[in-house]
């Protein structure tokens, strides 16, 4: 495979992998013949006791469990549970050995007598849980199905803590323990768990006590005295540090490694006003005993909102340098907050309609954006849900669908982003207050149990009084959105609209606002056919014609009218942030227009940060005047982003080295993204005073940090950080909006990984490599790490090293992993 070749993959990877956070990407064949309901239920689950301990060396799991159970309506003498690939040791009732049948997915147990829905029985299984031998495949949402999960079990990898956790959905509990893998079914939950003193343990509900059980070993007992789901079950194991916080009296912890204990704090340090937030807005006082939010290594979904205890993925991980410029994972942090009573108090009753978990959980981030910064910053969120939706391929799936070939098919961009856009047309729909309060009704009658879309529309219409069916059938039950193609022209007073819906008829409310004389009106018109004339009266030649003003309708829209000088009054009136930020886009392709540059040059002023970084990475700097702007804000922006934008624009400028000071200046800042542009503009100038500032810096950051300075470690040919370098550079492929230099320098770094006599470095990106290519295969990244790891062997190979035979064998293993 060519490096040509790669670099075509590599594109096509970072377009793919910035959707793919919460979204599938591929469309759904039609599968009308296989309808996908809710799963029969032939018994209901009550309580599910189990105690467990664990086999390091051959990664499986030894328990025991208790299950009590009744029939669900009609009498019956079997039981059937969901047991993957387990070892089936005891069956019994009351001392009583029970004949079964097990096919290494189903348990079924003859329990010698019939049965009623009034009598409940207890079934005890002893059984070992084998995780390895699990044959399920994942998604590409939840990319392992093995539902238990040991991390370095053996301890000999030096850069991965050893640890234990599980996953549960979608119906992977099954995995580690015998029960109804439903979402339909709800138990309440104790669990005994054994583990070496050294460990911490953490599972739903409350630690009720810690009995040392040998030794070296502890048991520590955990009860949810509350039923859920059983995929929400969890357990999580390692060496972690415990970060205590609370909200009214109940515990709120937070699990992390301990080279992360000082960063816990500004990472989930928000989450007590988060509970108080959505308990206030949702009507329903948090509904748990305890919150808890760990960070599991490997993890194989970004997050996971199992009830009371969160996990999530390394991501989650910042140090102080990148949180003082944003905690980038506070919108996942919200999102699974949101579940506990979206998912886990109430949760879907089949995977065709999990909308009612993750649209709203997705809807919560905006609600805690709206909240805490602002509804520009909360709009800003929602637009990017809908560009994700829409460049994403999902326009022929239903929001709620009962015919997909897979399970996890449903987690999709319908399900999160445009669920969450529905829900904000929604709320706008029937008002704040009955949708609010409608959801309050919803979780109050559905609680510790089950409910679909329906359910929702009934509780909603239950308190505002609609009859909310031609909503639910048009966003829920169909699929699409309106796709407009806006005219008008004006003439004698009077302004004649053209909307074209293109494809699809929808009906829908629009809003339009006209700009004149220095006021705005407001018009609402309804949309129900493909092509629309619409005339308003006015005294004069509108400023602006702003269609779809509140940005409330989901849909696609091209205005073929607006002119340039409509756009500068619509960036100077228009309160919407997809306002702003279209007429920002427009103004800067139109820059030699002396009205459109002096606009955007405000927008460097804006009150909203982004807007500031938006107009920096579009302006051309080429006066005094603009570079005196650019200065201030790369040394007094009150944003750090905004301070790091600017810095990188100084970076690009012709002269660069009249700009020494603001680079050695940005050096100092406590901002990782200031610090990083910073380094780099001083050693396009001076090249050793780049690198001795590159060694002033505290092992901490050096580290850190050498990543994203790869490009200087590699044409100063200094190796000393070429190990860190190779730890993060396989995960330059998922960043966001690349350019071609990003492009060029990961070439130029895996180049002189690839040539180098470095075996830990080799080790760390062929495992790296072998590891995200695996795990997001359905994307193609096996290719790339295929065609990668083939490319170290050639340059090896035209070496002289004499490590030479050490790191082809460790590429050649890598290889044979990835093709297996």
């Amino acid at each position: 495979m060519s490096i040509t070749y790669i670099l075509k993959i590599m594109k096509k990877i970072f377009l793919l992998l910035l959707l793919s956070i919460t979204s599938s990407l591929f469309a759904q064949q039609d599968l009308m013949d296989q309808y996908r309901g809710s799963k029969t239920k032939a018994h209901d689950l009550i309580h599910t006791k189990l105690k467990v301990d664990f086999d390091f060396d051959k990664q499986q799991m030894n328990g025991e469990i208790w299950i009590t159970a009744k029939p669900h309506f009609y009498a019956t003498q079997e039981f059937v549970l969901d047991a993957k690939y387990m070892l089936i040791h005891e069956v019994k009732m009351m001392n009583r050995t029970l004949a079964y049948r097990y096919d290494d997915t189903k348990l079924t147990i003859q329990l010698g007598n019939a049965y009623t829905r009034s009598e409940e029985f207890e079934i005890y299984i002893k059984y070992t849980a084998r995780p390895e031998k699990v044959k399920s495949k994942g998604s590409a949402v939840i990319t392992s199905a093995k539902g238990l999960y040991f991390i370095d079990p053996h301890g000999t990898d030096p850069n991965r803590p050893t640890e234990i956790w599980t996953q549960g959905a979608t119906e992977s509990s099954s995995c580690w323990f015998p029960t109804i893998d439903s979402p339909n079914q709800k138990t309440t939950q104790e669990i005994y768990i054994t583990v070496p003193n050294k460990y911490r343990t953490l599972s739903n509900g409350a630690l009720v006590s810690q009995v040392e059980s040998g030794t070296e070993t502890r048991t520590d007992y955990w009860v949810m005295e509350k039923p859920h789901a059983p995929y929400l079950f969890f357990m999580g194991i390692g060496e972690y540090s415990v970060i205590k916080d609370s909200w009214n009296g109940i515990n709120v912890d937070y699990y992390v490694e301990k080279k992360y204990e000082n960063e816990a704090q500004a990472i989930f340090g928000n989450t007590p006003e988060m509970i108080q937030f959505f308990s206030d807005k949702f009507g329903v006082p948090y509904p748990w005993e305890k919150y808890s939010q760990v960070v599991g290594y490997d993890f194989v979904s970004g997050a996971m909102e199992n009830t009371t205890a969160t996990i999530h993925s390394e991501p989650a991980y910042q140090k102080a340098g990148e949180l003082i410029d944003e905690n980038t994972w506070e919108d996942v942090i919200s999102h699974e907050l949101v579940h506990q009573w979206f998912g886990d108090l109430v949760t879907t009753e089949s995977w065709s309609n999990i909308t009612v978990n993750e649209s709203f959980a997705t809807y919560g981030e905006y609600l805690w954006r709206e909240y805490k910064y602002g509804k520009m910053h909360a709009d800003a969120h929602l637009f990017e849900d809908k560009t994700q939706y829409i460049m994403g391929g999902h326009q022929e799936k239903n929001l709620v669908r009962f015919h997909y070939e897979d399970r996890d098919d449903v987690f999709d961009g319908v399900s999160y982003q445009k669920g969450a856009n529905i829900l904000h047309m929604l709320r706008n729909h029937i008002g704040d207050d009955a949708f609010f309060e409608g959801l309050k009704h919803y979780l109050i009658k559905h609680k510790y149990a089950t409910a679909e879309a329906h359910q929702l529309r009934i509780a909603l219409e239950e308190i505002s009084g609609r009859d909310l069916n031609p909503f639910f059938n048009q966003w829920y039950y169909k699929n699409g959105h309106p796709d407009l193609e806006i005219s008008y022209s004006y003439n004698k007073n009077e302004l004649t609209v053209n909307i074209e819906q293109k494809g699809k008829t929808f009906k829908v409310p629009l809003l339009i606002e006209i700009y004149e004389s220095g006021k705005v009106t407001d018009y609402t018109v309804n949309l129900y056919k493909n092509n629309h004339v619409f005339t308003f009266k006015t005294t004069s030649k509108p400023d602006l014609v702003n269609v779809n003003a509140d940005h409330i309708l989901l849909c696609t829209l091209n205005d073929k009218s607006k002119s340039l000088e409509e756009y500068i009054f619509q960036y100077n009136n228009a309160p919407h942030y997809i306002d702003k930020k279209e007429a920002i886009e427009k103004m800067a392709e139109n820059q030699e227009n002396k009205q459109a540059k002096a606009t955007l040059l405000k927008a460097l002023k804006d009150p909203y940060y982004q807007f500031r970084i938006l107009a920096l990475q579009r302006i051309n700097f080429n006066n005094k005047k603009t570079l005196a702007i650019l200065e201030n804000l790369a040394l007094n922006d009150s944003k750090t982003l905004v301070q790091a934008a600017a810095v990188n624009v100084f970076r690009k400028l012709d002269k660069i080295d009249s700009y020494t000071s603001i680079f050695e200046q940005g050096i100092q800042s406590p901002s990782y993204a200031v610090k990083v542009n910073s380094l780099l503009g001083l050693y396009k100038i001076n090249k050793v005073q780049a690198l001795q500032a590159i060694k002033t810096l505290n092992k901490e950051d050096s580290d850190y940090l050498a990543p994203q300075l790869a490009i200087i470690y590699v044409e100063s040919n200094d190796e000393s950080q070429m190990s860190n370098i190779a730890k993060g550079l396989f995960q330059s492929v998922f960043k966001n909006n690349p350019t071609e230099e990003d492009q060029q320098n990961f070439m130029k770094t895996f180049a002189w990984i690839a040539s180098s006599n470095n075996e830990e470095a080799y080790s760390f990106f062929v495992t790296d490599a072998v590891s995200k290519g695996k795990r997001y295969k359905k994307y193609g990244v096996d290719q790339l790490s295929i065609g990668l790891l083939s490319q170290m062997i050639q340059m090896q190979k035209a070496t002289s090293n004499t490590n030479k035979d050490v790191l082809l064998a460790i590429v050649k293993n890598g290889l044979a992993e990835l093709v297996e």
